[in-house]
């Protein structure tokens, strides 16, 4: 039997660079892996095979960058307690546009804290968020919701094995560097290309050439199939090729990778976001970084940020650390808070317009 827990040594060796350090599309993403970890290709492979099969790692996949590819918001739903289980299965089971789902608590009660169920939603194109969240508030029963879409994304990654030894304010020699959310427009086989790339891998697909078999799928030949893909990564449409650890939930053998989810916020000055979130966003302990409008509901908050980490006083740290920094840039701090995570589901969001208009079709026939 191979270890399978993401802390034996050889595992950790291919997961501190699996999770969130091969960027773009790569024709043999497990050859890379293999050479940046120093573990051998054949090793990689059954490692990472077999960590798939114990639900250690929960998925395999490419990502898209899909806030360009589809309208997306963080939402905030203030739900009665009575009905916030109900509106949390939902979500997370018969809403294939809503990604994290998450149950989230404050310590003390702070501006906002009755909002206890945060979800990420996305959309494609030509489609409406507030209808989108209409829809659902409809179906669970929400009070109110809050769409905060993304101006701007400072940090995106995951890495939560090599963030297991980061020192509280630990951070890059720069600031982040902001990358604006901008649209990108897709032909139809441009969609049938990215649709066959996204798709989850089986344990039986961690091989040698990986993308052979997808390319079959979308009726092309392996050169077009990757001419495509690649076209589609200069136009920052790709993501990472990535190993998603399960990081909620225990594993099978009672290992936990992280137990704190942290929302970080911080309210800083109109015009100012743009430093804020460079200067918060170098920080390594860091898997998100974005520039949000949370709106009065939150006390004006435009930036968050998301840690994951085993211990809750560590993680405080973390932040204490982030907002020292951030007075010793001199930029002001009118507010800011920390939500935790608890209950949670994490799935990739659909983001097919003919999928959508396929579930559109169907909610809006039963709500009318």
């Amino acid at each position: 039997m191979l270890p399978v827990e993401h802390n034996d040594p050889t595992n950790a060796k291919i997961l501190a660079i699996s999770e969130d350090k091969i960027e773009g599309f790569v024709r043999e993403p497990f050859e890379e892996i293999a050479r940046r970890s120093g573990v051998p290709v054949a090793t990689v492979m059954e490692r990472i095979a077999a960590m798939l099969r114990a639900g250690t790692v929960r998925r395999v996949r490419q990502t898209l960058l899909a806030t360009n590819l589809a309208d997306g918001a963080l939402v905030a739903w203030k739900v009665a307690p009575e009905k916030i289980e109900a509106a949390f299965d939902y979500m997370s089971q018969c809403d294939p546009f809503s990604g994290h789902v998450v149950l989230r608590s404050t310590d003390s009660v702070t501006p906002g804290s009755e909002y206890k169920l945060w979800t990420t939603l996305k959309v494609p194109r030509g489609f409406a968020l507030q209808h989108h969240g209409e829809l659902l508030a409809g179906k669970v029963g929400a009070d109110h919701f809050r769409l905060m879409p993304a101006k701007g994304i400072f940090t995106l990654g995951v890495g939560h094995v090599r963030r297991k030894t980061i020192e509280p304010g630990s951070k890059a020699d720069n600031p982040a560097t902001m990358a604006p959310v901008h649209a990108a427009e897709l032909s139809e086989l441009e969609w049938k290309v990215l649709l066959a790339l996204k798709r989850e891998f089986a344990p039986d697909e961690i091989a040698p050439s990986p993308w052979l078999g997808r390319a079959a799928e979308a009726g092309l030949a392996p050169d077009e199939y990757f001419r495509i893909a690649e076209s589609l990564n200069s136009r920052k449409v790709i993501g990472r090729f990535s190993t998603f650890l399960e990081h909620v939930k225990p594993s099978a053998g009672g290992v936990r990778v992280t137990r704190f989810n942290a929302l970080f916020h911080w309210a800083v000055p109109a015009g100012r976001e743009l430093e804020a979130g460079g200067e918060v966003g170098r920080h390594h302990i860091l898997t998100h970084c974005y520039w949000r409008e949370a709106g009065p509901e939150f006390r004006n908050v435009n930036i968050m940020a998301v840690a994951h980490g085993t211990d809750k006083t560590l993680m405080l740290a973390h932040k204490e650390a982030i907002d020292r920094h951030l007075v010793a840039c001199g930029i002001p701090v009118a507010y800011t808070n920390v939500f935790w995570g608890g209950r949670s589901e994490i799935k990739p969001s659909e983001i097919s317009p003919e999928i959508y208009r396929n579930w559109l079709r169907e909610m809006e026939a039963t709500a009318g």
